[in-house]
């Protein structure tokens, strides 16, 4: 689990300014002002990383350039949807990435990699393709039922990612277990047939 929020702080980090934006736009707070104030919550991120001596990940100037691009075509337009498709070009970038062959592998503990190793491959595919949804999801929400959106975003991609790693780690805590007792009794019964061929 520790692994877990490690790996999700940049990703909370990221959102911070689109978080704050859906906020503010459910309390129907002016398009221009809820723009105005995201882009300077990414920009003050990415000064305060640089100020402290914090390496800014490439996810982040990237998540930066996309906060300045919509936003400044939302604030010119007086259109938020184009702010609000900024989390669908993230989630695609990351569900492409999570299609990487056996990138889960390494939230594993040394000794489980060769009971469910197999299975965390599998569901490294099932996350990818939760991060292709959530992204289309948002980018149809954002387009076609703007007033949602707010909603949608505070709800959906947390909701959806807590209940799949919840299914994901229950499966494969138990399909460990019940393979590792399998293995126990396979190798109790190999050494008492062993002991017994020896008496």
């Amino acid at each position: 689990m520790k692994d877990l929020l490690f790996a999700i702080r940049p990703l909370v980090s990221d959102f911070f300014p689109t978080i704050v934006f859906a906020i503010l736009m459910a309390l129907h707070v002016d398009v221009r002002l809820a723009t105005g104030v995201a882009l300077l919550i990414g920009v003050g991120q990415v000064i305060f990383q640089k100020a402290t001596h914090r390496p800014v990940e490439l996810l982040q100037w990237a998540s930066l350039g996309l906060v300045i691009v919509f936003g400044s075509v939302a604030m010119a337009t007086n259109d938020p949807r184009f702010l609000m498709i900024k989390p669908s070009i993230i989630y695609l970038a990351i569900g492409a990435v999570m299609l990487r062959r056996g990138w889960m592998l390494r939230y594993l503990p040394a000794d489980a990699v060769e009971l469910v190793s197999d299975l965390q491959i599998r569901w490294g595919y099932a996350w990818s393709a939760l991060m292709f949804a959530t992204g289309i999801a948002n980018g149809v929400i954002a387009w076609k039922a703007p007033a949602y959106w707010p909603a949608f975003i505070a709800i959906v991609p947390l909701a959806s990612k807590i209940a799949l790693f919840a299914v994901h780690f229950g499966s494969v805590r138990y399909i460990g277990y019940r393979r590792h007792a399998r293995l126990q009794q396979e190798a109790a019964a190999e050494a008492s047939i062993g002991e017994a061929q020896a008496a």
